[in-house]
């Protein structure tokens, strides 16, 4: 018996406007490798920690008026990964559907739990005002978040369950979903079409 091949579930978008200029790559079949640049260094190191623990190979050039604020720049990119990781999925036959996890990084731990339902939803439970990592305010993660959710038409719950230090909160908010969407994205081999009584996502 000769198995389908499966389609590359691969996507390439731009998005340009007056404030950012985004071309953004991904494979969610790959091997955690990324090159980002987005003038963020942080912001930076966090995609890169999204690529690895997802297992998704991205590429990220992104110019935005940081000179201005970081907002446009991590927003922006936010709705272009939520785009794009949408485009990859297709139809999403065979897809979890669901993922979830839970990430420590020292005195942190966060949450994170996701459905690939069609219907965007963002909850946030954490906090907002936590101290800026060098110049990247911690108010930018969960706005990150929001953006992505809101593109990839997403529910995404996330939490934060412990930490006071903004690097270990925001480095485990990033790897728990990173964790959760590779769950979530992984075909299972049990399935059939869409994972949906309604046959649609």
């Amino acid at each position: 018996m000769t198995l389908p091949l499966l389609m590359a579930r691969i996507s390439t978008i731009t998005r340009k406007t007056k404030e950012t200029d985004i071309v953004l790559e991904l494979n969610l079949d790959g091997s955690g490798a990324s090159t980002v640049e987005t003038g963020i260094p942080f912001f930076d190191h966090m995609l890169d920690l999204f690529a690895r623990h997802s297992l998704i190979d991205l590429r990220v050039h992104a110019k935005g008026d940081i000179a201005v604020d970081y907002h446009h720049t991590v927003e922006d990119v936010g709705i272009v990964l939520g785009a794009a990781l949408l485009e990859a999925l297709g139809d999403k036959s065979g897809i979890n559907r669901y993922g979830s996890a839970y990430v420590p990084m020292d005195e942190a731990l966060a949450r994170v739990v996701v459905d690939f339902s069609g219907r965007p939803c963002f909850a946030y439970t954490g906090p907002t005002q936590l101290a800026a990592v060098r110049d990247f305010g911690f108010h930018l993660v969960p706005e990150f978040l929001r953006s992505f959710a809101s593109s990839g038409k997403l529910n995404l719950h996330a939490a934060v369950l412990a930490g006071d230090e903004p690097h270990h909160v925001a480095e485990a908010l990033f790897k728990a979903l990173a964790r959760a969407v590779d769950t979530a994205c992984r075909l299972d081999p049990r399935r059939t079409g869409i994972p949906s009584t309604k046959g649609v996502l």
